[in-house]
């Protein structure tokens, strides 16, 4: 008998990520996370797939009880590489798919190994993890921690150190995330040299860049890798470039892009060598710029930007294997499709496929032998999936690792939403809900974050609005300018207005809902937010005052001044603002501190303590000013969380803490 889905289930789902292929195609090796009830303990095991077999299901390769086994990868015999923890610390193995029996470890380092990536001829290997810059070996005591000898535990950071506190992480002055060559003879990892000499800067970069910012050459020599430079002005700075280096030389990394101090990133050389495709942006200190896909001759220099007419942003690269076209994923209108991007023309076309098979959120593209792709999939109603499109567009789901578990929950419908928003722009939104239900629905109204992102057809472990759905709610959900995948003037039109359109759209939008859909009750509705979304319930109480029976505010910006002194990438508060707060033409017009006399509506302030993005002293600021105002307020901080909740017990927490705050307000 069909259910509610609960927050313990959104815990517990068995998570699908980092699938790789084997050279013929045939294997598929993917990594999942499972989760205990109860306890909330999470392991990362490795299953791999038979392709060819009719009706293969995954059987376990390497899953070592109490050990995790991530990031797989093949060479080109089909030896399976991976990461796991099972010596102790995080160090790469292998193992034989074809032979099976027992995994061998391949590096033993005094430093944790971070990612990896196997030479095209299997001779070599680069990995990378967070190591002292004096370091020449993988790993060693650093001399100069940047402060000065104790007694005390005070950390001291010198003049022009950079970032003092990044993400959820205090800095180590002096370490980063570095790239080492390692030599592969019998099985074993040895004579480990740095990639990076003379460079000081992480690659990948922090906090979210992966092995998509590094390549192997397939001459086996060389190496492509993404790096910002590490000096004072980097909390200022997105200027990535991409170094290649030859691995066999003593010459200095040669920096590639250095005439765009704008990011450049994802290197992706072809498959003869000639070419080095990778994304880029035009306008330094803009992270949520355009990301255009380039084309370099290696040989000439010769750089030329392939989807310039595109008006989308490049999400990732993979070549097709006869070197003739280029497949990337990009925001579209509420979708994260796959396109197919002719590398003479440069005409971009997008796949086709059925709605249940190409729409949602598309990644992990890896083109096959005989024109297929294998790709992951997952949508606003089911988690991720792995599928495989033949050359002919015939699609096959290879996975369906949740499929018992989904059939247990009520059905969800999702329809979307389109309407005039502010200066007559085209809007899109979607709503979601129980599909049985026959009576009025309260609301729940859910802002997304950024502001420069969507809350498009895709799942969340966090924020996930088909398990608000299955509590009885109307969810509505609105792309307000400053959102992608509308165009980079849609994006940028946010900039030095984050109270204006935005807000605009999500007024119009919310009467909009209710008009096309007449069972959701939008007079009897909550909304919900975090990062800019939370900004936006701070703005909201002082500006949409009768608009909501209450508020969920999670890590939002209450204070704009404190804010920007306070937040780690500078670069992103100044850019959307105007400059440092000094400079600012209007530094005061859109913030939510100036209007808390006008604030009535209850409200639910969540945040944690490793929050260094939005500092939870914003959250406190707001709880303060709701309890000084006698406005009916709870505060739920989390002191082992970052910006996003990620614990599964943190996670059922909140869940329930959220829910209890709107059943209590809208369930009456």
């Amino acid at each position: 008998m069909a259910r509610p889905m609960t927050e313990v289930d959104l815990a517990t789902l068995k998570r699908v990520a980092a699938p790789a292929a084997s050279p013929d195609g045939r294997w598929v090796v993917f990594q999942m996370t499972e989760t205990e009830a109860g306890s909330y303990k999470r392991s990362t095991g490795l299953w791999l797939v038979d392709r060819h077999a009719k009706g293969a299901k995954p059987i376990p390769i390497a899953d070592t009880a109490g050990k995790n086994e991530t990031s797989p990868a093949f060479d080109k015999d089909g030896i399976l590489y991976f990461l796991s923890n099972a010596s102790g610390k995080s160090e790469v193995w292998r193992v034989d798919p074809k032979v099976g029996g027992a995994a061998m470890q391949v590096t033993d380092t005094r430093a944790d190994v971070a990612g990896f990536k196997i030479s095209p001829d299997a001779t070599k290997l680069l990995a990378w993890g967070d190591i002292p810059k004096e370091c020449t070996d993988f790993g060693c005591e650093a001399k100069d921690k940047g402060a000065l000898v104790g007694p005390g535990s005070g950390r001291l950071y010198k003049d022009g150190v950079g970032f003092v506190r990044h993400w959820d992480e205090w800095e180590t002055p002096g370490t980063y995330s570095r790239p080492f060559i390692f030599n592969l003879e019998g099985g074993k990892a040895t004579a480990a040299r740095a990639a990076d000499a003379g460079l000081v800067g992480d690659t990948p970069s922090k906090p979210f860049g992966g092995g998509e910012e590094l390549a192997w050459g397939t001459d086996s020599r060389t190496v492509f890798f993404t790096l910002r430079k590490a000096d004072r002005n980097e909390p200022m700075s997105t200027n990535l470039d991409i170094y290649s280096w030859l691995v066999d030389s003593r010459m200095m990394p040669v920096n590639l892009t250095a005439n765009n101090q704008a990011t450049d990133t994802l290197p992706a050389p072809s498959p003869d060598g000639k070419w080095l495709a990778y994304a880029a942006m035009a306008r330094p200190g803009y992270e949520a710029d355009r990301l255009v896909l380039m084309l370099r001759n290696l040989e000439s220099g010769e750089t030329r930007k392939l989807t310039d007419a595109w008006d989308r942003s490049v999400g990732s690269i993979a070549w097709a294997p006869d070197g003739k076209s280029l497949y990337v994923t990009a925001q579209d209108v509420l979708e994260h499709p796959v396109f197919r991007v002719d590398v003479t023309t440069g005409r971009v076309e997008k796949l086709k496929a059925s709605p249940e098979t190409l729409e949602g959120n598309i990644g992990d593209v890896t083109p096959l032998p005989g024109g297929a792709l294998l790709y992951s999939r997952n949508s606003a109603l089911a988690p991720t999936d792995l599928f495989v499109r033949d050359g002919k567009g015939k699609v096959r789901q290879l996975t369906s690792v949740n499929a018992d578990r989904l059939a247990e929950f009520d059905p969800v419908k999702l329809e979307k939403i389109r309407f005039a928003g502010a200066k007559g722009d085209t809007v899109w939104g979607m709503i979601l809900k129980p599909a049985k239900a026959t009576e009025k629905l309260p609301v729940a109204f859910i802002v997304h974050g950024g502001p420069q992102g969507s809350f498009g057809n895709s799942w969340s472990t966090r924020w996930n609005p088909r398990l608000f759905a299955q509590q009885g709610y109307g969810v509505v959900t609105v792309d307000f300018h400053g959102s992608t995948g509308y165009g980079q003037a849609f994006t940028d039109s946010i900039n030095q207005d984050w109270g204006g359109k935005p807000l605009e759209d999500l007024k119009l939008g919310l009467a909009a809902a209710g008009q096309q859909d007449a069972q959701l009750d939008i007079n009897n509705a909550c909304a919900l937010g975090a990062s800019y979304g939370g900004y936006m319930m701070n703005w909201i109480a002082g500006q949409w005052t009768d608009g909501f029976k209450c508020l969920v505010q999670h890590d939002g910006v209450f204070d704009l001044r404190a804010m920007a002194f306070e937040t780690e990438e500078l670069w992103f508060d100044e850019w959307d603002h105007g400059g440092p707060w000094w400079e600012r033409s209007e530094p005061e017009k859109w913030n939510p501190v100036n209007h808390v006399a006008k604030w009535k509506t209850p409200m639910l302030v969540i945040t944690s303590e490793k929050d260094f993005r939005i500092p939870y002293s914003q959250g406190l600021a707001a709880f303060t000013a709701l309890q000084r105002r006698g406005v009916p307020s709870q505060l739920l901080v989390f002191p082992d969380e970052n910006h996003w909740v990620l614990k599964g017990a943190n996670s059922v927490q909140w869940h329930r803490t959220v829910f209890n705050w709107l059943d209590s307000y809208l369930k009456k």
